[in-house]
């Protein structure tokens, strides 16, 4: 069987000398170096036990090391658990419980957070051509039914029983071929890697992709604007992002007096995660005079599951076509459905999870007997073929009897000049749910709310328009940047009536 390992063992052959990582804590490796780091890697993960079939947590911030963690597990045979190093003890001890692994590893030289976890777990310095980590040692548990099974990634923001998406050696060469291929990747293309690899997009769209095409990624441990604006004038070649990274930097750069980015070497900019309005799109797509394509994907599907591929100034705000080998249609009498041509997305193909580890009941849910995943988000497909994801439809808001969706009312709000980015969600009240808005801004350029509400007047109608706006500085954020919308009513409760 083919395996994701097999990606660099290919890349070795053609070029090794090539450049494969960087990062920011100075390493350099070339595609030979990132070979030997995880071989070495892997010694120390058997001396500690691991089998195959057996897990190894990763708690990880983005860093070289933590790649070939990565490639050291696969080796074994044994199957990765990427998880972010910033998670409480109590977010991580329930990935422990659930999953068993037989080892885990920590970034501990590049992130303040994996220390303190390793302290607490009593975990040991491990150190050779890899650098320095940590690693504490468990029992090994190998479980047959993750033969084939490459990387298990828990969902963020799940509640209940926990939700380990299982994904196979095929899923993660599938899903980083297709992103290689769809960004025309090369081995001259330096990829910014900010994306946490505790994610799908950038586990596989990044890291999977650029080890596929030969591509030197460089990698960052934590996003911050000046750093990915910092990289754009160093020479990088390809920035995948969510549309709340791209916000953020084009804020930066207009406090740094600047309307264009500007970038010498830039050629591809991609979003992901959230739907596009066309006067969003618009800015992106001046600010990087360069198109602003725009996917679909998630967790169970390998990441992408369509993707555009634009020119710029294109009107197009979808999601574009279904990646090439895989299927999509509209269930359009699921839940949040029109009953005729809009309802729940289902896709089906190479790319879809295998299910969810040790939990069947919700892998019945989302995988019914013909193949096809329910993704729960709410879309439709025109007669071109394009995907449009009208929102998710469990924060799809029924509002006086009418659906309210909420990328559609964050579009009206974020084509205000002075704001960065929005949330929308509902709340119940009074036997109806209304439309709440939360919106970040600057302290130096703030409009106030009566402002916006006449804004958006001439651009929502009656019963989408937010109830409450509140304005704040900062959203509640994942580390991939994607805004986390179940917290910003426990976040902001003290401002809301």
């Amino acid at each position: 069987m083919a395996r994701v390992e097999d990606f660099l063992k290919d890349r070795v052959k053609v070029a090794p000398d090539s450049t494969a990582l960087s990062d920011s804590s100075g390493v350099h490796w070339s595609y030979a170096e990132f070979d030997r780091a995880s071989e070495d890697l892997a010694d120390h993960l058997r001396a500690a036990g691991v089998q195959r079939n057996d897990r190894v947590l990763l708690l990880v911030e983005n860093c070289a090391a933590a790649v070939a963690t990565l490639h050291a597990a696969w080796r074994i045979g044994a199957v990765i658990i990427p998880f972010n190093a910033r998670q409480t003890e109590a977010e991580v001890e329930r990935v422990v419980k659930h999953a068993t692994p037989a080892a885990i590893v920590m970034t501990g030289h590049i992130s303040p957070d994996a220390t303190a976890h390793g302290a607490r777990m009593g975990a040991e310095e491990i150190t050779g051509a890899f650098g320095t980590l940590l690693l504490a040692k468990r029992a090994p548990d190998p479980d047959p039914v993750l033969e084939g099974v490459a990387v298990l990634l828990y969902t963020t923001g799940t509640t209940g029983d926990p939700k380990g998406v299982m994904l196979t050696h095929d899923n993660v060469r599938f899903g980083g071929t297709a992103s290689s291929k769809l960004r025309r990747m090369t081995p001259d293309d330096v990829v910014y890697g900010a994306l946490p690899m505790s994610h799908v997009f950038g586990l596989i769209s990044v890291l999977t992709g650029a080890c596929y095409t030969g591509a030197h990624v460089m990698t960052e441990a934590r996003f911050s604007a000046q750093k990915l604006y910092q990289a754009a004038m160093d020479g990088v070649t390809i920035i995948p992002a969510v549309p709340q990274m791209h916000a953020l930097v084009m804020q930066y750069t207009k406090e740094q007096g600047m309307q264009r980015l500007g970038a010498p070497k830039l050629r591809y900019v991609s979003s992901g995660g959230a739907p596009l309005d066309p006067s969003w799109k618009r800015k992106a797509e001046a600010f990087y005079e360069l198109p602003l394509q725009n996917g679909f994907g998630m967790t169970e599907t390998a990441s992408g599951a369509s993707a555009t591929d634009n020119p710029i100034g294109s009107p197009d705000i979808s999601v574009g076509p279904i990646t090439p080998g895989t299927e999509a249609r509209i269930d359009a009498d699921a839940p949040g459905g029109n009953g005729i041509d809009e309802g729940e997305v289902l896709v089906r193909g190479p790319h879809v999870m295998k299910g969810y580890y040790r939990n069947p009941v919700e892998t019945a849910k989302a995988l019914d007997a013909d193949g096809w995943l329910h993704t729960g988000d709410l879309g439709k497909i025109d007669d071109d073929g394009r995907l449009y994801i009208l929102g998710r439809s469990k924060e799809l808001i029924i509002h006086g009897g009418f659906n309210v969706y909420p990328p559609e009312v964050e579009a009206a709000l974020n084509d205000h000049p002075q704001v960065i980015q929005s949330a929308v969600v509902g709340r119940t009240k009074d036997g109806d749910e209304e439309v709440l808005a939360f919106v970040q801004v600057s302290d130096a350029d703030r409009p106030d709310v009566e402002e916006l509400r006449q804004f958006i007047k001439e651009r929502l109608t009656g019963y989408k328009r937010p109830k409450h706006i509140v304005l704040t500085t900062a959203l509640p954020a994942a580390p991939t940047g994607k805004l986390l919308k179940h917290k910003m009513i426990e976040t902001f409760a003290d401002e809301l009536p």
